[in-house]
């Protein structure tokens, strides 16, 4: 036993001194290392070693030639030879890299000490939510064990949670005096600490995120919970001033967010604040309405020194100050949401974030609410948001490096919050910014707005050296969404970008380029003409490299006409959503013609695409193709709330919408809004054959082209109507041989297939290959077109004479004439059947027309 305590003692001794031991060791090393021939040891004054070290700064690796010119130059260093002068550089060199590396291991120990902490909080508060849920489960199944047993008392209902502890505990309301307002303050906070660190709502592991040291921190959402919530704990080199100022002015960081007003403040007795907020959300796409809120935010210190900003929105049940609605905003809820911000031993804090909102998914069409009923979307929009960009300011102060083409980080960032902002305003067309929306041209598949308000002019309005004239008067923007299938958003956006030529060129004559080219830089692309080349040149990542800018150079751009284009055009590009491991994140291409000169100021004028994943409330049997939204899609009525049968979702649909900008004269409107639209459609077509291509299972046995809610999936539509051809006309429509699937043979059927609805106004909901060039339209806008819209007068009456015949003996035959595609050109057939579509049931589903031999005239 003795020798064990002599052996543990001579250890610990042993340990305690090894860095005495280490260090005489190393200036052991050292001292062999200055040693002279003679075996004696330089020492240099005080003035030598300040000379030197001033002389290091200046040059910390001197050649030969360099240090005998020091020599020289030096009266203070005559008496050292060359080669000691060179041992002193070659031992400060070192001891220069040993005080870096001891800083950064110490930064890096500072980093997981506090990592450490955070997570050892987190695993408390899992504990005590695992001891909840235990007694919750005794309870349900003491509950369960006991309902054979009747009961008058209800006396003691309210002193069980009933497991509903997410649910807001309803409470008197409050008055709108400064005493109301702290008391809805006091509350608030409380209710945001138990979501923060408490147990007030059930959080679960983000897919995709796990915690560690070099992670962005701990990301949770909401399980079970009303509305949509998520929480994020991490670390920030930045005191707690600091972050809060930062966090506090959401606009700057937070690229969804268009305004927040402060209408009112006022202090408190213990040193904190209150405000009443007035907050607007963009839309994310076309067809929803933007969001708006009414907030009361209270900022306080607690007593531990931890920083505390608690929002929450005022309604009537409490009874405060009101904000009336505004137009075109549903007013959205945020339940007891805010920031945690504690100091960090060593610098930096410790930040527990949580966003817990109310979307209102009831507003927008059913196959968009999963955009407002997913927490991981508003994880990844918000609340990971707000931690990516107090990391980037971090990363920006303690490393203030210059980036691509000399613009700081922070120049860099301020340009690309200009692109989304200015995107996002396109998408929205808000009237109070001046846009007002142009007359529609028959289909509704592209929405065009105009704008020429001073203040949308005003950073615009400018000429160019080279002859051009000013920039026009007025900004057309065209718009429209779709839905996707089948189709990642992270590879789609990748093609888009790498492969721009394969939908930049539309073909837009010279008359339509000459309306819009004010300049050099003013079209969103090129039109017509080749790309000799496409150059990216990256400007700037992030921290975890999901968003980057870059200046795409299109080389040798090709010449209309009468007008020559420079043979180089500029865009400054962003990107986010590349990563194809990310989950449910929004997949963004937005880029702006800029000149060579890439100034600051330089206007912008954005347009791109934006692909937003539906990950859940969809059908998980997604069929493959685009549709067309705004024409299949029907809002719910206000008040019903959408219950969500998440059951059945996937993760195959999200919605992309295209926004594009045209600055141009007045006086050529027209032709502009004519080209703007031939333009958006030929990218939508474009897009639509990309998707196509790009997903998986195109033609694969379970996949197939979809259809609107409600109808079959094109297997079965196939198979449909082959079956019933085969019964009215007694021969078969497809030759089907080999292992092929019926719905490819059909969609590569040299004759026009069209299916149309049996609708007072038939209009179509399918068409093969050959039926969508034959109507030169696309998958996008086939649900746009009628079938008295194809005939002229004389066949809509031959049409609507024998139209009765398809329902009553099945069939019909057309002799050969003329029909009209969407765009007016006519078409010629050799001859056309008719018949009806029946299903397994034996009920008419629609009516199929083949067109035989059809050529354009």
């Amino acid at each position: 036993m003795l020798l064990i305590y002599i052996h543990m003692y001579v250890c610990f001794v042993l340990m305690g001194h090894r860095d005495e031991m280490m260090a005489a060791t190393s200036a052991c090393k050292e001292g062999t290392k200055i040693a002279m021939d003679n075996g004696k040891y330089v020492r240099y004054t005080p003035e030598q070693v300040e000379a030197l070290e001033r002389l290091y700064h200046e040059c910390p690796k001197p050649s030969s030639m360099r240090r005998q010119q020091l020599i020289r130059e030096c009266p203070i260093l005559s008496n050292i030879e060359p080669k000691q002068i060179k041992v002193w550089f070659q031992n400060r060199r070192c001891r220069e890299k040993q005080r870096k590396e001891a800083s950064r291991l110490q930064a890096v120990n500072r980093k997981l000490t506090a990592m450490n902490k955070l997570l050892m909080e987190e695993n408390d508060r899992l504990q005590k939510q695992v001891s909840h849920l235990v007694y919750e489960n005794s309870y349900f199944r003491q509950q369960t064990q006991n309902t054979t047993l009747a009961t008058t008392d209800t006396s003691c209902d309210s002193a069980v949670t009933s497991g509903q502890h997410h649910l807001t505990p309803q409470h008197p309301p409050k008055d709108a005096s400064p005493a109301g307002l702290l008391s809805i303050a006091e509350e608030t906070l409380t209710e945001f600490l138990s979501k923060a660190t408490g147990t007030a709502v059930e959080w679960v592991q983000m897919p995709g995120m796990k915690p560690g040291p070099d992670s962005i921190g701990i990301v949770a959402i909401s399980h079970g919970c009303t509305g949509v919530a998520a929480r994020a704990c991490g670390l920030v080199g930045l005191d707690p001033t600091r972050v809060a100022e930062i966090l506090k002015d959401r606009p700057s960081w937070y690229r969804d967010c268009r305004a927040v007003d402060v209408i009112n403040m006022l202090s408190t007795a213990n040193g904190g604040t209150i405000e009443l907020l007035y907050m607007q959300l963009y839309a994310p796409t076309t067809l929803a309405p933007a969001r708006d809120f009414w907030l009361l935010r209270y900022t306080s210190v607690m007593e531990d020194g931890s920083l505390v900003v608690c929002e929450r929105s005022l309604n009537n049940t409490q009874n405060g100050p009101s904000m009336p609605p505004a137009v075109n905003f549903v007013r959205a809820e945020l339940l007891p949401s805010g920031y945690l911000i504690r100091p960090c031993e060593g610098g930096g804090s410790i930040i527990h974030i949580v966003d817990h909102m109310d979307l209102e998914p009831w507003s927008v069409p059913e196959v968009l609410r999963p955009l407002y009923e997913s927490s991981t979307l508003l994880a990844q929009k918000t609340t990971m948001a707000a931690l990516r960009h107090l990391r980037q300011i971090s990363q920006e102060i303690s490393q203030p490096n210059v980036t691509g083409w000399g613009r700081r980080p922070a120049a860099l960032r301020a340009l690309s919050h200009k692109l989304s902002k200015g995107f996002n305003e396109a998408v929205n067309g808000f009237t109070d910014e001046g846009w007002s929306m142009l007359e529609s041209d028959g289909v509704d598949d592209v929405t065009l707005l105009v704008n020429s308000s001073p203040g949308k002019m005003m950073d615009i309005n400018f000429s160019y050296s080279n002859g051009f004239p000013s920039m026009g008067n007025a900004v057309l923007c065209a718009k429209a969404s779709m839905l996707l299938q089948n189709v990642p958003p992270a590879v789609l956006l990748r093609f888009l970008r790498e492969h721009r030529s394969e939908w930049a060129d539309s073909g837009i004559d010279a008359y339509s380029a000459a309306a819009v080219k004010a300049g050099p830089c003013s079209l969103p692309v090129p039109r017509g003409g080749s790309f000799g080349g496409q150059v990216i040149l990256p400007l700037a990542h992030t921290i975890e490299h999901e968003e980057f800018m870059e200046v795409v150079k299109l080389e040798n751009v090709g010449h209309y006409q009468d007008m020559i284009m420079p043979s180089d055009i500029f865009l400054l590009q962003l990107c986010t959503g590349v990563d194809e491991n990310a989950v449910s994140t929004c997949a963004e291409l937005i880029f702006a013609p800029i000149d060579g000169s890439f100034s600051e100021d330089a206007p912008i004028i954005p347009s791109g695409f934006r692909i937003i994943p539906l990950d859940s409330g969809m059908d998980a049997s997604s069929p493959n193709r685009t549709l067309d939204l705004a024409s299949t899609l029907e809002v719910g009525a206000a008040g019903n709330r959408a219950t969500g049968d998440k059951s059945s979702c996937g993760s195959t649909k999200s919605v992309m919408t295209i926004a594009f900008q045209f600055v141009y004269e007045m006086q050529l409107q027209e032709n502009v809004a004519i080209m703007a639209r031939q333009y958006v459609r030929s990218i939508i077509a474009s897009v639509q054959r990309v998707a196509l291509a790009l997903s998986p299972s195109f033609f694969g046995s379970h996949a197939g082209l979809g259809s609107p809610p409600g109808t079959p999936e094109a297997q079965t539509l196939a198979r449909w109507i082959c079956q019933s051809y085969r019964c009215y006309m007694g021969d078969e429509l497809l030759k089907h041989e080999g292992s092929e699937s019926i719905l490819k043979v059909l969609w590569h059927h040299t004759d026009a297939v069209l299916c149309c609805s049996l609708k007072a106004l038939p209009v179509f909901t399918f068409a093969n290959q050959a039926g969508l060039d034959m109507l030169e339209t696309t998958l996008v806008s086939l649900q746009d077109i009628s079938l008295e819209k194809i005939f002229d007068e004389n066949g809509r009456k031959t049409l609507f004479a024998e139209f009765p015949q398809v329902m009553q003996q099945g069939f019909m035959c057309l002799q050969g004439g003329i029909c009209l595609s969407s765009m007016g050109r006519p078409v010629s057939y050799e001859r056309a059947v008719a018949w009806k579509v029946v299903n397994d049931e034996e009920n008419a589903h629609c009516i199929c027309f083949t067109f035989i031999n059809w050529s354009f005239v």
